[in-house]
């Protein structure tokens, strides 16, 4: 900000800076309120480290005992200043108040405590906003020095645990009797660590040991390590899995069975390590076990098992039922246990997620135990399963509004109205139908800097079966452990969206199968898309900057000759159309060759329009079979610095390629092409990369890597993408610097941007850098880079210099970075990001980089939900 700036300006800094410091003022007068006379509000600690800092010491601040007031608003703590603004005098009273129940909670309690405390003249009052503050406020954190003393020793004994076994931790109270503060400054000195000199395992079950010694590569703990408990920790429960993926039922249930023992008595540096497994004292063998009975009860009332159903069976698991509602064998498919078969704790927890994804069913009863006899006769390793089930209602409807954020719409409203019908065919079959609308803006058309209203009205149905919809047995070569899955969509929707509007109707048959809780497969056999656009001839209405270039062209073209002259007048008695002009002017070699540099940027950006006039206003069938894979880390505890990699193939055209069909007669500068019942159908092969990688940093900062591929190549029947399947730049989840369809790209083409706002093209490259920063539980902050832009796969002759090129395409990518905060509602992460333009390929040499045009208060701004990536 400059000086000039501000004396331009001096009234609105004054009344910024005056407030700024009169909250600073607020803040600093009211956090000590409350605090007695004598005692010091708790305001910061901090760790000093005597030597190298190692990677845990994050976790340290967990031992503290006594924490400051949370900060709510970055700043202040907000909770505090609500309790300090109640009134003193009823803090006794309110404090003992809100321990009663709240139904107890009324006047006449209010008026009982007043006069318990000597407080007559307040009986009737109801102090309804001293209660409010007091339930939202937090009393201040009185500093206890004797709880520092316990921190300490809480730090220490958790860096002994962690492998440093002669750390040194002190502390030291910097108290301001002043403003009746206190922060706490803890000192340590880790020194150097414990370390595992060998490494030895004693386990007399013979069995045990086999599995052991097989899969010892994969072992956590290894000679030379840092004798770390919380790794120690890991490898039991390792180990506690590995034996019940073979088979030993109650493995280690009392947690005892498997543990470690050091032997320190020569040295605290270099320590011996025996990993033990026992059953019990008399080291009596472990037998593996195998599954017996299997039984699935459906009942309407828990107390319905087993005296009100009737027993039927199949393939070794019976089934109990009240009525005959479902059938036998649309349950059995969600069962992965088998009777006689070795006992598998996965295989449970497969069965019970199938339950639970056939949304038919909640689950009353989980049982797994041995059979009976089998405490007091450890012998027995027959282990019984039992699941007693509840159907849900037969028809579920939910009514509700969302606020969302799309590329599109950016910010808008959606009401929607949603039924589920269950088992509609007695095989656990959900038919999911939906109605929504969603309401909001997009960049007008008519001026790129405004927006317009928008919307896209929606209807949709889907049919869900718990199985694949195949005319043949299945399990051979997708087993039910895959949780096979099959869905029949039908939609359709309106758009208005870019004025013209579109009418989609999409139909398709997915098939669904989870690996693992890592890896998915989705299969679209057919996924047929009809999109049908609106007001066709209003191209030019809803497209002013395309009209402008359009009517510049014109008086050009018209000014040209004698007989181009003819053709304007012709225009102007209504003989040619718009479209005959713009085609005669494409046709006309001479005009074009007597072209100067400014008239051929004109004719370039001309043509643009006529590519954007041609896309937009298209309509297209396209029918396409489609693979996607999905392996994804995100949220699971076991991956810290989790992977995620979504690939999808789409091969689309090719059964159409074979039926009769007939030409169309092309558009302006489009190739007619053949249809199916007079609408175009598209032909391409499309492919999408989407990779992800986090690091977690410091306990709760993460980093995360983003890339993007995306190729579309036409073929045959298309010369370009659909538009509906092409690649644009901007908005809150790609390039943040640039809004959707904001002018990045395509390459480093130097068309007016006013036309290529709307172009969108077949390859795209998108690289994301976001560094997350984590204020406390409700705010968070971000660091962000966005690089990327899109290109065409090859040399269309149009003028733009679109085509992707290896040793062009680094120059040619948009960079963006910026700032953004996250707030965590309840369930919801509402984001905004700061961007700025840093790199921008589309404008002149020289000046593309963008620093000495910076306008630190002019960034780009993306209000969003959910996390971009």
């Amino acid at each position: 900000m400059s000086c000039k700036h501000y004396k331009n300006s001096p009234q609105k800094y004054y009344k910024i800076i005056s407030f700024a410091t009169f909250v600073g003022l607020l803040y600093a007068c009211s956090t000590t309120k409350k605090v007695p006379d004598g005692e010091y509000l708790l305001t910061r600690n901090s760790f000093e480290f005597g030597d190298k800092k190692e990677f845990f010491d994050e976790e340290l601040k967990d031992y503290v005992q006594q924490k400051p007031n949370k900060k709510q608003l970055l700043f202040m703590p907000l909770t505090l200043a609500f309790y300090n603004m109640a009134d003193p005098k009823y803090d006794t009273i309110l404090n003992e108040y809100m321990t009663y129940p709240r139904e107890m909670r009324n006047q006449k309690l209010r008026d009982s405590l007043f006069i318990k405390y000597n407080m007559k003249s307040s009986i009737g009052k109801s102090l309804f906003l001293d209660r409010v503050l007091h339930s939202w406020g937090t009393p201040p954190v009185i500093l206890d020095q004797s709880r520092s003393e316990k921190s300490a020793e809480s730090i220490k004994k958790r860096l002994i645990y962690r492998g440093f076994w002669d750390a040194d931790v002190t502390f030291k109270h910097k108290l301001d009797s002043a403003s009746k503060k206190a922060a706490v400054n803890y000192f340590i000195k880790h020194n150097d660590p414990t370390y595992i000199k060998e490494y030895y395992y004693n386990i007399p079950d013979q069995g045990i040991k086999n599995i052991y010694a097989h899969q010892r590569d994969k072992t956590l703990v290894r000679a030379g390590q840092v004798l770390d408990q919380t790794v120690l920790e890991k490898e039991v429960t390792r180990i506690t899995d590995l034996m019940k993926d073979f088979g030993y039922y109650k493995f280690n249930s009392s947690n005892d069975e498997v543990y470690f023992v050091a032997d320190s008595l020569k040295s605290k540096k270099q320590v011996p390590l025996t990993l033990e497994i026992h059953k019990d004292s008399l080291d009596r063998p472990y037998k593996v076990a195998t599954f017996g009975n299997i039984d699935i009860a459906i009942v309407d009332e828990p107390s319905d098992y087993p005296k009100n159903t009737v027993k039927d069976s199949l393939r070794r698991v019976r089934f109990h039922k009240v009525n005959d509602n479902y059938k036998t064998s649309s349950l059995w498919r969600a069962v992965i246990v088998d009777s006689k078969k070795m006992y598998d704790q996965k295989k449970l927890d497969v069965t019970k997620r199938n339950f639970l994804a056939m949304n038919n069913f909640s689950i009353i009863k989980a049982r797994d135990s041995l059979r009976q006899g089998g405490i007091s006769s450890p012998n027995d390793s027959i282990v019984d399963v039992l699941y007693v089930l509840k159907p849900l209602p037969k028809y579920d409807l939910k009514v509700g509004t969302d606020i969302n954020y799309s590329q599109v719409l950016n910010l808008g409203i959606s009401p929607s109205i949603d039924l589920t019908t269950r088992n509609v065919f007695r095989g656990a079959e959900n038919l999911s139908t939906s109605v929504s609308g969603t309401f909001g803006s997009i960049r007008s058309t008519q001026n790129i800097d405004k927006r317009t209203t928008a919307y896209e009205i929606s209807a949709q149905a889907s049919l869900n079966f718990p199985r694949l919809l195949l005319p043949f047995n299945y399990y051979k070569f997708l087993p039910k452990r895959y949780t096979p899955t099959s869905s029949i969509l039908l939609g359709a929707s309106v758009q208005n969206n870019i004025g013209l509007g579109r009418t989609n109707f999409n139909t398709g048959l997915n098939y669904q199968a989870n690996i693992n809780d890592q890896v998915y497969h989705k299969l679209t056999l057919f996924n047929t898309q009809v999109s049908l656009t609106k007001n066709k001839d209003a191209y030019y209405d809803y497209f002013p900057n395309d009209n402008k270039i359009r009517e510049d062209i014109f008086n050009n073209y018209f000014a040209f000759n004698p007989e181009t002259a003819q053709t304007g007048q012709d225009f102007r008695d209504g003989l040619l159309s718009i479209d005959d002009v713009s085609k005669k002017i494409i046709e006309n070699s001479d005009y074009r060759n007597s072209l100067n540099q400014q008239g051929n940027d004109l004719l370039t950006a001309f043509r643009g329009t006529l590519v954007n006039k041609d896309r937009q206003t298209q309509d297209v069938l396209i029918s396409s079979m489609i693979y996607n894979f999905v392996y994804n880390e995100i949220g699971k505890k076991d991956y810290p610095n989790a992977f995620y990699f979504n690939g999808k193939v789409e091969l689309a055209g090719n059964i159409l390629s074979i039926f009769n069909k007939k030409d169309n007669d092309g558009g302006l500068v489009s190739s007619p092409q053949k249809t199916i019942f007079g609408i175009p159908y598209a032909q391409f092969v499309k492919f999408d990369i989407d990779a992800r990688k986090y690091f977690k940093f410091n306990g709760n900062q993460t980093l995360v890597l983003r890339q993007f591929i995306g190729v579309g190549i036409p073929y045959g029947n298309s010369e370009d993408m659909p538009i509906i399947k092409s690649y644009f730049n901007g908005g809150s989840n790609d390039i943040r610097a640039w809004v959707a369809f904001g002018g990045l790209g395509p390459a480093d083409s130097q068309v007016d941007e006013r036309v290529r706002t709307y172009m969108t093209d077949n390859v795209k490259l998108t690289t994301n850098i976001e560094y997350r920063i984590p204020f406390n539980s409700m705010y968070e902050g971000a660091l962000f880079t966005d690089i990327g832009n899109t290109w065409s796969l090859r040399n269309y002759n149009d003028g733009y210099a679109d085509e992707f090129k290896f040793n062009k395409f680094l120059g040619q990518v948009g960079i963006g970075s910026g700032f953004g905060l996250r707030i965590n509602i309840a369930y919801i992460t509402a984001r905004i990001d700061l961007a700025y333009k840093i790199y921008d390929p589309n404008k002149p040499e020289g000046d593309r980089w963008r620093f000495k045009n910076f306008q630190p208060f002019k960034p780009t701004l993306n209000i969003a939900f959910g996390y971009p990536f």
